[in-house]
């Protein structure tokens, strides 16, 4: 038999979606799941994008610019600025997800074996980007009890060597909900002048913000790392396109941006259709997200309360995004999570979580511990909070 990759054979397994096939299982049976496993919002999209593909009198899909239409870069452009971050549709690749930028950008500033630096934990994807790159991640432990908060800087510059080639973080965090501050994104950029490395800015969940009085700081803000900083965005969680897979790889460094364009080339264009509606959502009325970021701040409040009333759990307060880590009163939270699907139904209905273990790189943290997505409705997130505090009286027992 032909002989596979050591690369795929070793290549981590998704916290997310592993235990999709027992969710499966337990549907074809007839049981209810509510899936707080997946950043997939019930929220719908803005009327917009559903219209401008509608009313579309394309009569063929050509092939698109491959990083994506001026005319969709520009709308960025444009929302950007409202956000306090300039930059040019020349500083901007379309991308298949901010999946696809992740991967972009990791290739065109590493070679296999070099580092790129990332607190834990962190969203479990980066291992699998990294890991199809010969990459080496290299984690920095950030705490439950600090609210995952960043790992001292003098921490975080003790894991640099000659092989390091960025520091990457989410901000607000997937999956913590940990909101970088100003003076920490600053701390970041003056370790990334020292050493002459790239800071990347996963920046998805920006406008998801719990708390009215302070504003999300964007690594593209700051000017003295024009050559340094590389955002990564997605219109996939604010504005509920998960399934369009349109991001983007934000860098005012023109020698980055010409040949990552390389890779986009390789994979031609991003789907014309998706485009178009993701351009809609951008330019739809503000009240949209307005609306959205109330709905999420509300869900939070609601699910954290009702997280802190069930004996022996202890939750995060996240300040931004939609996650929360939750530690559970078990031994191993991937068996629990397994359970909950394969084993348990109460009035035949169970919840679904992603094992948080998958999303720290150090072998055994993070066991007692799940990543929940506040996407759902808040009585669903209520009747979940519920089945999960019957859940450990039996699982006990």
């Amino acid at each position: 038999m032909p002989v596979l990759s050591d690369k795929v054979i070793n290549l981590p397994e998704s916290p997310i979606r592993k235990l999709v096939h027992f969710a499966d299982q337990a549907k074809a049976k007839g049981v209810h799941i509510y899936h707080l496993n997946i950043g997939q919002p019930d929220i719908a999209a803005p009327e917009e994008c559903s219209d401008i593909i509608q009313k579309s009198d394309l009569k063929l899909l050509p092939y698109g610019s491959s990083e994506g239409s001026l005319k969709f870069r520009k709308s960025l452009c444009s929302y950007y600025s409202k956000n306090d971050i300039d930059v040019n549709p020349e500083s901007i690749i379309a991308t298949t997800g901010a999946s696809e930028a992740v991967a972009f950008t990791l290739n065109s500033i590493c070679d296999a074996g070099d580092e790129i630096i990332i607190p834990e934990p962190f969203y479990a994807n980066y291992s699998g980007f990294a890991a199809a790159s010969s990459i080496n991640v290299i984690p920095v432990v950030s705490l439950f009890e600090d609210q995952f908060c960043l790992p001292a800087i003098e921490e975080i510059e003790s894991k640099v060597t000659n092989k390091t080639k960025g520091i990457l973080i989410c901000n607000p965090s997937n999956p913590t909900g940990y909101l970088y501050s100003k003076k920490e994104i600053e701390a970041l950029g003056d370790l990334a002048l020292k050493y002459d490395i790239f800071l990347i800015v996963d920046e998805v969940y920006r406008e998801f913000i719990h708390d009215d009085h302070t504003k999300h700081y964007s690594v593209l803000q700051s000017e003295k790392l024009n050559d340094h900083a590389v955002m990564i965005d997605s219109v996939s969680k604010r504005y509920s396109l998960c399934g369009a897979r349109v991001g983007c790889m934000v860098t005012r460094n023109k020698a980055l941006i010409k040949n990552a364009l390389k890779f986009a080339h390789l994979r031609l264009s991003p789907a014309t259709y998706a485009l178009m509606a993701s351009e809609a959502a951008i330019n739809s009325d503000v009240s949209y997200l307005n609306e959205v970021k109330k709905e999420y701040t509300a869900r939070k409040n609601t699910l954290i309360d009702a997280l802190k009333k069930i004996p022996g759990v202890r939750v995060s307060d996240p300040k931004g995004a939609f996650y929360c880590i939750a530690e559970l009163p078990v031994d191993d939270a991937e068996v629990f999570a397994k359970w909950l699907l394969t084993d348990f139904r109460y009035e035949n209905e169970t919840v679904m979580f992603a094992p948080a273990a998958g999303f720290y790189s150090t072998p055994g943290f993070g066991k007692k511990q799940i990543r929940i997505g506040f996407v759902l409705n808040e009585r669903d997130l209520l009747r979940s909070a519920e089945i999960l505090e019957k859940a450990l009286i039996a699982y006990s027992n």
